[in-house]
């Protein structure tokens, strides 16, 4: 989404303004307690409500007109983080810009790990070890832990603790109780030698715990220098989008060429595009002929020719010829765009999952700071030594830092959005994965869904001794003078059976309402309706009774006169429509078709599916009421089409999907869209919507679970703070790499109880 303010207009209760939604880049979050403090900041602005997306960096603000930007960023600024509107309309998300760098994580590295060796392994421990030891920590404590010192400030300043507190509270906790030890303790003794221990006890003699103070920084600056590439991974599919369109483009003004940036072209100018060149918008071809190639936008393997008057897409690539392009659509308009805004709304969007994780994350840092205070006066009381006691608590401080609740959710959902438009599948939300997941019934529209949409010839029926060729050929070549859609079908099933040359045709005239009629190979022919023709053989008329039981649409071929064959033309079923009922079907799910259409032909694409609820002849406003019953009836309803008569049932239902070949109405109202307009994909975001909350369930069990079963074992001082530290790193790095594996997910195709049948597209032999 673009930095400006976008989104459709709304009112608020109590607020006059009208609404508008912006977009920030987000700075120095590294939790769940920080996402709810950003999103309690800007709350407090009269008439604002916004949701902060950790994984992405991102706040999405919805906001009256009258607030400007300025005062949003202002509001995240004083709670402590930086903000800033995001580049422009096409950036992906900023993921990581206050990360550690990979040089200074390696600085650290070389001094914290001869810091923790001479700790844990006795025998590496030489004379004045300590004191090497206190040299090499010296600049983890201060300079490699400058962030984590810096954020805690700026926290306590505004009188909250998030992560980067419990860190930094650990690490002076343990850098201080060490220089106490060794000014005061006789740790900095001559020839001292320290036991290393995995739990808080220390053992006999004096004990320091440098390689806490070091081996805690260090492991969360690798954590989340690990985060941040496998996190950025999961945000590639975004930052893929906005690279695919062209950069420049070659305006054609006044029969010259100039070179300009693709964001100076206006609607209404022509462009030249070249073979080997991306169409730089969406427009209309006014002159030349090409091939495109559509799989970087659709995953459209086969390159469509286009012509003029053809439309064509911003960033598919020219394969063939030069194209004069009249432009349409530019900027945010066009399809591309579109896309680019769908993938990051759902991407910036947040689950019900992560509202209750940021929530339970904004009260976790306080709890976790009272627990150590507790274990920490417990031990105190219970007369243990010091060193114990603060051991316990500072291994208590840092094993709950909640970084992994904050990061179950988000990534998760990062992954299969940007997975999901690798596959065809534009999710408008995270509310239509959850969604999606809960489906039991999904209502197919017939026409253009589970259809091509286009008239067909599906069988031809002659009379006895007529030859099947010669009649399809004569009728084909009388039809391709007409502009009928039933004379095109026509015509195009005799060019597939016949060859593309046809035969020439004289006299040729169309009668309105009738037919047409003309004069091919010497013989007189006319394609009419049934009811213009005359007496039929038995076995056309049989054929024409079945056909209109169908609903289907049939011509007479008559020859010389006499009534040669029966032309029966319909709307052909998708390559992929039986496939994905057997597979709805296969995976739990009861299909149900509706349609406009009558009785005949909502049966025969029923029956050949076996779809065994219909509902035909079925208006726009019918259909509503149909996921209005079904939704009474305790069912959570897929309505899938792609037509303006389907808007209206894609928004009443709980999960509306369209076809990317559908009507602007139908997309607008669906939180799924199917962009290469292949039915069968519908099942494929089932799949991918029950793997995706799968996931999210797994990390924020892992989440709880982690803290659930650590926090204990370090209060009862069975953990040392290093190992707490490597601990909550690891932890960190296992939900985000978990939710990684949504990026290589493919759909185990489903087998078929039995082959599908095929349809008829063409002519019967």
């Amino acid at each position: 989404m673009s930095g400006g303010t976008a989104g459709a207009p709304a009112r608020a209760e109590g607020v006059t303004d009208e609404l508008v939604t912006t977009d920030l880049t987000v700075g120095g979050m590294t939790c769940g307690a920080c996402v709810a403090r950003v999103e309690r900041k800007l709350a407090r602005i009269d008439g604002v409500s916004a949701g902060v997306n950790l994984a992405t960096g991102r706040a999405r603000v919805v906001h009256p007109a009258s607030v400007p930007a300025g005062k949003l960023v202002a509001a995240v600024e004083a709670a402590g983080y930086t903000a800033e509107l995001p580049a422009g309309p096409d950036s992906g998300p900023a993921l990581h810009e206050d990360l550690v760098p990979a040089w200074q994580l390696a600085v650290v590295a070389a001094l914290a790990v001869p810091v923790i060796l001479l700790a844990m392994v006795p025998g590496l421990q030489f004379e004045g070890w300590q004191w090497v030891s206190v040299a090499l920590a010296v600049p983890v404590v201060t300079w490699g832990s400058a962030a984590f010192h810096r954020r805690a400030w700026q926290g306590l300043r505004h009188a909250t603790g998030t992560m980067d507190s419990l860190v930094s509270l650990g690490i002076i906790a343990s850098a201080g109780w060490s220089a106490y030890a060794l000014l005061f303790g006789g740790a900095g003794e001559p020839g001292m030698r320290m036991p290393f221990s995995l739990t808080a006890a220390p053992g006999e003699g004096a004990h320091v715990y440098l390689e806490a103070a070091v081996g805690v920084p260090l492991f969360v600056l690798c954590g989340r220098w690990l985060e941040g590439r496998v996190r950025d991974r999961t945000g590639s599919a975004l930052r893929a989008l906005a690279e695919l369109g062209a950069k420049d483009v070659s305006v054609l003004e006044d029969g010259r060429e100039r070179r300009i940036p693709v964001e100076q072209l206006l609607p209404g100018q022509e462009f030249v595009v070249r073979p080997g060149e991306k169409v730089a918008t969406d427009g209309v071809v006014t002159e030349g002929g090409s091939a495109l190639d559509l799989s970087l936008l659709t995953g459209e393997s086969m390159p469509v020719e286009v012509g003029p008057g053809d439309r064509v897409t911003g960033a598919t690539l020219n394969v063939g010829g030069r194209l004069l392009v009249r432009a349409t659509e530019v900027g945010r308009d066009t399809q591309l765009a579109r896309i680019t805004a769908l993938v990051a709304d759902a991407q910036t969007g947040k689950a019900r999952a992560q509202r209750l994780a940021d929530t339970v994350a904004g009260v976790f840092v306080p709890c976790a700071l009272a627990i150590a205070v507790c274990v920490l006066g417990f031990w105190l009381g219970a007369g243990a030594a010091p060193s114990a006691a603060v051991t316990a608590a500072v291994a208590v401080l840092v094993v709950a830092c909640p970084c992994a609740l904050g990061l179950a959710t988000p990534t998760a959902l990062l992954a299969a959005t940007g997975r999901g438009a690798e596959l065809g599948v534009l999710v408008r939300g995270p509310e239509a994965l959850e969604s999606l997941r809960r489906i039991d019934t999904v209502v197919l529209d017939k026409t253009g869904t589970l259809t091509s949409g286009r008239m067909e010839l599906i069988a031809a029926h002659t009379a006895p001794g007529a030859d099947p060729d010669t009649v399809l050929r004569r009728a084909g070549a009388l039809e391709d003078h007409s502009e009928h859609p039933v004379g095109r079908a026509v015509a195009a099933a005799a060019r597939r059976r016949c060859g593309e040359t046809l035969p020439p045709v004289r006299g040729f005239t169309a009668e309105p309402g009738t037919g047409v009629s003309g004069e091919v190979d010497g013989v007189a022919v006319r394609v009419v309706r049934p009811g213009a023709a005359g007496t039929l053989p038995a076995a056309l008329a049989t054929a024409l009774t079945a056909a209109e039981a169908d609903g289907r649409t049939a011509v007479v071929v008559e020859l010389a006169g006499e009534p040669a064959a029966l032309l029966v033309v319909g709307d052909s079923l998708r390559p992929g429509s039986y496939r994905t009922v057997h597979r709805l079907r296969a995976i739990g799910l009861t299909p149900v078709l509706a349609t406009g259409d009558g009785p005949g032909a909502a049966r025969a694409v029923a029956e050949h599916l076996g779809i065994a609820e219909v509902h035909s002849g079925a208006s726009p406003e019918r259909k509503a009421e149909l996921v209005a019953e079904l939704r009474a009836a305790g069912r959570t309803v897929a309505v899938v089409g792609d037509g303006v008569n389907d808007a209206v049932a894609l928004a009443a239902a709980d999960l509306g999907v369209a076809l990317g070949t559908g009507t602007d109405a139908a997309i607008g109202a669906a939180g799924l869209t199917l962009v290469r307009g292949e039915i069968e994909t519908v099942v494929d975001a089932v799949l991918l919507a029950r793997r995706t909350l799968a996931t999210v369930r797994a990390n924020l069990c892992w989440a709880f679970g982690y803290n659930a079963v650590l926090i204990p074992l370090a209060a009862v001082g069975l953990l040392n703070p290093m190992l707490a530290g490597l601990a909550m790193s690891v932890s960190s790095v296992l939900v985000v790499g978990n939710s990684l594996r949504l990026r290589t997910w493919s759909p185990a195709p489903v087998r078929s109880a039995r082959p599908a049948r095929p349809v008829r597209a063409g002519v019967d032999r």
